[in-house]
Parts: structure tokens; sequence; C-alpha cells
């Protein structure tokens, strides 16, 4: 394992995990750069951030949680010394984070040759909506811009309404910071078994894609292609939310024979042969779907789940996450916490054998500046050096 001269720092705060002697160094950003490192640090990492100076150098960020359980340190990219920083810092990191336009970290001096240069096992992982290269590369555009053409936005809306994914999560999250995150330890795998590093091109447009890999293996079923119009995983009666009486909803989505077939019990419609036989006559697909719509609007929320939640008819109410943290399956695994008054999401995956840190406070803006710096052997002299030029911005 490579030498990690913060790892005892790390160690003593208390962030242990699966990860723990894996050290990463993110340049700040907004979106999945940053939500990456978040996972990676939940897991242990020593994920050090490196932030912009700015007027709230003390202060959260608006990502905040995005921050958590990393260390923050300040430095103007800009100024003369930053760079030379950056790469001390880089020589003895597993991976590198940044989510730059294609050509900007090259024109701050900090390029994948540059820094390969100076750690040859260093993995390098840009993420960005449309990758390294292609026409739109230079193009400016967000989640929803990316998973519309890769085909995912098309396969997440239902027939007839207007194409909808929940804001961030399918093209950011999962095609985004998911799939860097893996391929930064797949990298980091691969270099200690040869000391060759690499760089990974993480695009959202890519992975957003590679999602649809199992909805795209059904086209053969479907008559070669998903054409509109065509029954899909959205288009059926058995697989959608429906309102309750108090305006709320809930989802059902018993998918085999088996559990639709205890939906229609526990409704019960067993009796009746169109629901019975629903599955296999698409003809009614429609009329059935609107029956159960006014079927559901008749009990409230929290009646249906008194009747349907916990059986094997697929069901689930729709929760916001401040609902959500008061459910007894969430409640039992702690998947939310609590602190200093913000909403958490708990980290995952779970490790039976080196389970992640408790979550604690989001550290501000700059709180890890010097101590980082002091870890590469920076004297007092050299790092008032930096203050004056500037690099460490107004105050750290």
């Amino acid at each position: 394992m490579k030498s990690n001269k913060s790892d005892t720092k790390h160690e003593e705060s208390g962030h242990m995990g699966v990860l723990t002697g894996i050290k990463i160094i993110e340049f700040a950003g907004l979106g999945p750069g940053p939500f990456c490192g978040m996972l990676l640090a939940d897991l242990g990492a020593d994920v050090i951030t490196i932030e912009r100076p700015a007027p709230d150098v003390g202060n959260p960020r608006p990502w905040a949680l995005c921050s958590r359980g990393k260390r923050s340190l300040v430095l103007d990219l800009k100024k003369p010394g930053a760079v030379d920083t950056v790469l001390q810092l880089i020589e003895d990191a597993d991976a590198l984070i940044e989510g730059m336009r294609p050509g900007v970290m090259e024109r701050l001096g900090l390029g994948p040759e540059i820094c390969l240069a100076r750690n040859p096992s260093l993995v390098y992982g840009r993420m960005t909506g449309w990758g390294q290269y292609g026409p739109l590369v230079q193009a400016a555009g967000h989640d929803a811009n990316y998973v519309a053409i890769s085909g995912a936005l098309w396969l997440a809306t239902k027939p007839g309404q207007a194409p909808e994914a929940p804001p961030t999560m399918l093209g950011d999250i999962a095609g985004g910071a998911l799939y860097l995150a893996i391929g930064l330890l797949g990298g980091i795998l691969s270099a200690r078994k040869d000391g060759r590093g690499q760089v990974v091109d993480a695009a959202m447009i890519d992975g957003s894609a590679h999602l649809l890999n199992l909805l795209i293996s059904y086209i053969p079923e479907l008559g070669g292609a998903f054409a509109s119009g065509k029954p899909t995983a959205h288009g059926l009666f058995w697989d959608r939310a429906y309102e309750c009486a108090d305006g709320e909803w809930i989802v059902i989505q018993p998918m085999e024979p088996q559990f639709y077939a205890e939906l229609i019990k526990r409704l019960g419609l067993q009796d009746d042969q169109r629901f019975v036989n629903g599955q296999s006559t698409p003809e009614l697909w429609v009329t059935l779907g609107s029956e159960l719509a006014e079927l559901f609007k008749a009990k409230t929320r929290t009646e249906w789940a008194a009747l349907l939640e916990g059986t094997d008819a697929c069901f689930a109410p729709v929760l916001s996450p401040e609902e959500a943290t008061a459910h007894p399956h969430v409640v039992a695994r702690g998947i939310y916490k609590t602190i200093d008054g913000a909403l958490h999401a708990s980290p995952a995956p779970r490790f039976s054998l080196t389970p992640s840190a408790e979550l604690g406070s989001v550290p501000p803006r700059g709180a890890h500046t010097e101590e980082v710096l002091a870890e590469l052997g920076l004297g007092a002299a050299r790092l008032q050096d930096l203050r004056t030029a500037g690099v460490l911005g107004p105050r750290s």
C-alpha cells in the first residue's frame, strides 16, 4: 500500500472505513464530483478538497452535505505557487477528482500529463456531462440534457406525459458520480498491481446510457424497438403511482404473476377475470388502470399502507425525505440522521468488518488548510509566503 502521511491524522479523527489509507485530492465543484468525493469519504478515504477563496471562508457551502467527512483546503489556483503546492499534494495521492470543462485543468497547469509525470500511479478522474471528446464537449449542459440524449429520460417517462426525471439523480448521481467512483476504485486497484496510473473519463451521458442495459435487453420482446405507444415498464397499470383520497400517493410494482395475484386478492378483485388476466390483456390496460385509479382514491395513503405494506403486493407509500425519516424500516436501519440541524442520509453500502465512521459536522471552508500543508512539510515561513501571495485566500 502506498505510504500516506495523512493516514495517521485521518485515523486519529475517527474517520475510518473500508477505504482507510486511500488519499484523494478533489477540486471543489458542483454536482457529481463532490458527491463522488463524499461517497468515498463516507467509506473512509482521506478526501482533501481544494476550494476557491471566498468571502465565506469559514462558512459551510450551499452543497454542504457533499463536504462531510472531507478535509478542506483553500487555494487560489491562479496565484503563483498554488500549482506547485497542488503537485506536492498529489505526490502520494491515489486519485484526483476534477469536474471542469475539458481543457480548463490543462490551462491551469494541472492536466493529466503533468500530474501523472509527478505521480505515475495517480488515477486522474474527470467528471463531465459530455465526456472528454465529441462535438458537444464544450457545450453547457445539466442532468436533463445528458440523460435526454442518452435515451434514459425517455425511458424514465410514462407514455403521453412530458419527459421528466428526479432532478440530478439519473444523470449527475447515478450516471455520473457513481460511475466515477467505480472508475476511480478500479483504477486504484490496477495501479497497485503495476504502478501505472491513468485517466478516468466519466461522462454522465455514458453512465446514464449504460444504466439502460437491463431495460434495453427487452427490445426483442417489444418488437425490436421502444416505439412510442408500445407497452413499456412505465405503461403498465400495475407499475405506477396512484393518488389517494388525501392527495398523497402510493406506488405499486408487482411485476411477477404471483405478486400481482397477491395485489389483486388484497384489493378484493380476485373474482374479476379482467383483473385476474389483466397482465396478459394489453387491450384492457387503459381501462383497468382507470378503475384502479378510482379504487385507490377511495382511501387515504395511511389506510392503503395498513392494508398492503409489508406484503408481497409490492406496495410502498410515496414519502418525502422528511416523511421517510419516521418510517419504521428507515428508522430501524438508521438511514437518516440529523446533524447540526441538517438532514443527512447515512453512508452506503454497509460493511460487516470495516463499518464507516459515524457522521460528523461539515467542516467550514478552509478548515484544514494549515493542517494539510503542514503534512507536506511546509514550514511557518513558507505558509506565510503563500498567505502573503494570496494563495490561501483572505484568511484560512
